[in-house]
């Protein structure tokens, strides 16, 4: 999901309420979160999330935006930076979406017990395996 900053959309409620949660987890233990969020200078600016729990955000590091860097906080995990243009990024996060294993999703345990019919159903139900991504507005 990617957020719109003049949308009326609820996802801009939710941009907001991600950087007072996660200005909130910074002034708790800064030792852990080492960006500040917007509105401090230089703060993280929350631009999206996926459904996998990970959300993304520029990093207003240089005064030219088309320099600035993808910060990803992965389910609260430490942060990654992505060293690369916006574009760049998506790029890659799409590729990642679409090249996974036939199987991705499910338990390794699980597949001794299903029949090939079983995962093509999981599989064409989009519960496993590679996923189609859309960037369709809702």
């Amino acid at each position: 999901m990617v957020f719109h900053p003049r949308g009326s959309s609820p996802l801009l409620d939710r941009m907001r309420e991600i950087h007072e949660s996660f200005g909130r987890s910074w002034r708790r233990d800064p030792d852990r979160y080492p960006f500040r969020f917007h509105p401090a200078p230089g703060g993280l600016i929350s631009w999206g999330y996926d459904h996998s729990g990970n959300e993304h955000f520029f990093w207003p590091c240089d005064p030219d935006p088309d320099r600035w860097k993808i910060v990803t906080n992965i389910n609260g995990a430490d942060p990654e930076v992505f060293d690369g243009r916006f574009t760049d990024f998506v790029l890659a996060f799409v590729s990642r979406l679409r090249d996974v294993p036939p199987h991705h999703g499910i338990d390794p345990d699980l597949l001794e017990y299903l029949e090939p019919e079983e995962l093509d159903e999981l599989a064409a139900s989009g519960e496993i395996g590679p996923v189609s991504p859309s960037f369709e507005p809702f």
